[in-house]
């Protein structure tokens, strides 16, 4: 059966799967194509435009216009609050507060007083009569309890006692044996029902039909899955020499005719036109560049010229400073400041 179902569900993954991997494979050339031409230099100059046009200018805002307002405005609060208010607690709540301490020291300390004079030995004096009060009630109600239980025991307790041994307890016993044994043919008689109407229908129901068809399905399940891995490889085999033969004939028809073209009939074309027309017109504007430097740089020296013959002729010769004789004394006398002494021995 599995060799039955293995070929036929080969051949039809085959030939359904061999398109898609073809278009998949285009996808993915297009999908990289697009990448790499369209995507990513169109993100790289998003990310620079955002830049530009974005941070440098928060940037700039930034650094240049709200970090300078916050430390003005810092400047401002601690010169306009800070200051003022440092001004107001010490010279004025300091002085309240220290005064409010010793109104409420001095307050405390009369409140103390009061206490350990007058209310503690008051306090003292109640809780003695109250003390000996409640040992008297104490007393009283432990005896009034004690006569009271007693009568509660013999008059409830005892009587509840002989109800509940002689009278309850049997009766409760046979209740229950006949609730159990009403409830055991009941629940007997609904599991046979059960099992003859349910459980027995179910499984032969699973045992005959759904686990054979359950095999079935899951061998089908598992070749399908064999098939499609298989046809998938075969289909990248298949979908790479389609392309490759689509290349092929794109090559021969295209790229090979425009090769030929270029190296036959352009390159000569151009190089004609290099050699007969570019090449002199660009000695031409050589020359002509070399020409205009020339003359621009014989009037630059013609106008330079006319200036320092202007300047002579409105303000003179300009003076030549003196030459300065920094030779050495011929003598071995000692350079002295214009005197006959030394720095030494000067007046």
């Amino acid at each position: 059966m599995v060799v039955a179902i293995r070929i036929p569900v080969r051949i039809v993954v085959l030939v359904l799967v061999v398109p898609v991997r073809i278009a998949w494979d285009a996808l993915v050339v297009a999908g990289r194509l697009l990448t790499d031409s369209v995507l990513r230099p169109l993100g790289r100059a998003l990310l620079w435009l955002g830049r530009t046009v974005l941070v440098l200018p928060l940037v700039a805002l930034w650094r240049y216009v709200v970090v300078p307002a916050g430390k003005g405005l810092g400047l401002l609060g601690h010169v306009l609050v800070v200051v003022p208010l440092g001004l107001l607690y010490r010279y004025v709540l300091t002085p309240a507060g220290h005064a409010l301490g010793w109104v409420a020291r001095a307050v405390g300390a009369g409140l103390a007083w009061l206490y350990a004079r007058v209310l503690a030995p008051a306090g003292r004096g109640i809780g003695r009569f109250l003390k000996g009060a409640g040992i008297l009630l104490a007393a009283l109600g432990t005896g009034v309890f004690a006569v009271v239980a007693r009568l509660l025991h013999h008059l409830l307790v005892v009587p509840a006692q002989w109800l509940y041994a002689r009278v309850l307890t049997p009766a409760g016993r046979a209740v229950a044996w006949l609730v159990g044994a009403v409830v055991a043919g009941i629940g007997a008689v609904l599991y046979w029902t059960a099992r003859v109407l349910l459980v027995l229908p179910a499984r032969a129901l699973w045992h005959w039909v759904l686990v054979p068809v359950g095999r079935v399905l899951a061998v089908v399940a598992r070749e399908t899955g064999t098939a499609l891995v298989h046809a998938w490889r075969v289909a990248g085999y298949v979908s790479r020499a389609v392309w490759r033969f689509l290349a092929a004939v794109f090559r021969w028809v295209v790229v090979e005719p425009v090769r030929w073209a270029y190296r036959t009939v352009l390159t000569p074309v151009g190089h004609v036109l290099r050699d007969a027309v570019l090449r002199p017109a660009a000695e031409v504007a050589r020359a002509v560049g070399r020409a205009a430097r020339q003359a621009l740089a014989g009037a630059r020296e013609s106008v330079r010229q006319v200036r320092a013959d202007l300047r002579r002729a409105l303000f003179g010769e300009p003076r030549r400073p003196e030459p300065v004789d920094r030779r050495e004394l011929a003598d071995r006398e000692t350079r002295t400041l214009g005197s006959s002494t030394t720095a030494l021995t000067k007046d």
